[in-house]
């Protein structure tokens, strides 16, 4: 009888626990990362935010002095943030996304986890 409640009971938990997994939380957005060593050159943060942009599989656009444009696409998903930085700091911000079920606050937690290695990836790369 207990053995006939665990099988009834195995699959529920499993899907419960997927479904967990891919539960929408709020976006993560990078606000003013130092960059350090400082003092660096408006060129050399660039090059670094390029170059862990690409690294990780980023498209990474220039669009203005302290201004790119990063777009991952995996699959079937596609996230864009912006980017402005300069000699002192940086940010990631969310700029649009899709199937990454976003919805105006939150989005797929792969997202977080994309964002937060593109940051690891970029103080990783202004280390001369």
């Amino acid at each position: 009888m207990i053995r006939d409640a665990l099988k009834l009971a195995v699959p529920f938990v499993i899907a419960f626990l997927l479904s967990a997994c891919r539960t929408p939380v709020p976006v993560y957005d990078v606000t003013a990362a130092p960059v350090t060593p400082a003092p660096a050159s408006l060129a050399d943060v660039q090059r670094a935010i390029t170059k862990a942009g690409v690294a990780l599989g980023w498209q990474m656009k220039p669009v203005a002095p302290g201004k790119m444009i990063g777009t991952l696409n995996i699959r079937e998903h596609t996230a864009v943030v912006d980017i402005t930085f300069d000699t002192k700091r940086y940010s990631i911000k969310y700029k649009e996304s899709t199937n990454l079920n976003y919805d105006g606050t939150n989005i797929h937690p792969n997202y977080n986890g994309w964002i937060q290695n593109l940051d690891k990836q970029i103080r990783v790369n202004l280390i001369p």
